[in-house]
């Protein structure tokens, strides 16, 4: 049986996992390997790949960052590890 910190421990590393590979297909996938067909849909007067490789990845970046912290927030309490 698992001890409650093992359990937290694969849960912050399953999270943070799931994040990076999001971030990835965001910034890499979306901005350079498939920055061609996205480029058909215009955004602004460019091409979408060109927005997601410009501005695309670090939105969805910062949009990580608050989700991360709000779910670790939520599972800091499921844990009873919380800081208050």
């Amino acid at each position: 049986m698992e001890t409650k910190a093992a359990q937290y421990w694969k849960a912050n590393i399953r999270l943070v996992l799931t994040l990076l590979v999001i971030w990835f297909v965001v910034s890499y996938g979306f901005g350079i390997i498939l920055a061609e067909p996205l480029n058909a849909i215009r955004i602004g007067g460019v091409g979408l790949g060109f927005w997601f490789a410009q501005q695309g990845s670090i939105y969805v970046f910062i949009a990580l960052i608050f989700f991360y912290a709000a779910r670790m927030n939520a599972l800091d309490r499921e844990f009873d590890v919380h800081e208050d």
